[in-house]
């Protein structure tokens, strides 16, 4: 089963969600469909394209200062499962979460020091600060400004999407 990017009225982004659930979206008329594929879903009395975006008809507020947990989840999704430090993108069970200054030294677990690394560039940094172990971060990491951004970290399933989410 595919999934679906939905937008906004003003085709902010919101979520990403099942095609079930798009489908209903365009049924009730609360949705229409962006960008669709040339395949079908069909019924008795309904053909529809399959669709890969859609706009929902409305405005929906978005409070962009809701409180995001700082989990190993949305911390791969700010940094896009990427080393903050060499820049590769191992696969997930390769990859690990990095205090940027150690704990033991006082550092906390906190969006501004909280970083994805991929463990041989981790193992090198060991106990050290960067600039100790002689690694420069690629980005300096801060908490997300916006809540979908970090939901729709997932969001690489299909080029269509890529235009919005950029």
């Amino acid at each position: 089963m595919g999934y679906v990017l939905v937008l906004n009225a003003t085709f902010e982004p919101l979520n990403i969600v099942s095609l079930r659930r798009a489908v209903i979206l365009l049924l009730k008329e609360k949705a229409e469909v962006v960008e669709a594929t040339e395949a079908q879903i069909r019924s008795a009395s309904l053909s529809l394209d399959v669709p890969l975006v859609i706009r929902l008809v409305y405005y929906v507020r978005v409070p962009h200062r809701m409180p995001l947990p700082l989990t190993r989840r949305t911390v791969m999704a700010r940094d896009h499962h990427t080393c903050q430090y060499c820049g590769i993108q191992p696969s997930k069970s390769n990859l690990t979460l990095d205090h940027v200054t150690p704990r033991s030294r006082g550092g906390s677990s906190a969006w501004d020091n909280v970083v994805t690394a991929c463990i041989p560039c981790n193992q090198r940094k060991g106990d050290h600060t960067p600039q100790e172990a002689g690694l420069r971060l690629l980005a300096r990491p801060e908490r997300p400004r916006y809540a979908a951004l970090v939901l729709l970290g997932r969001a690489q399933g299909y080029d269509a999407w890529q235009k919005y989410i950029a």
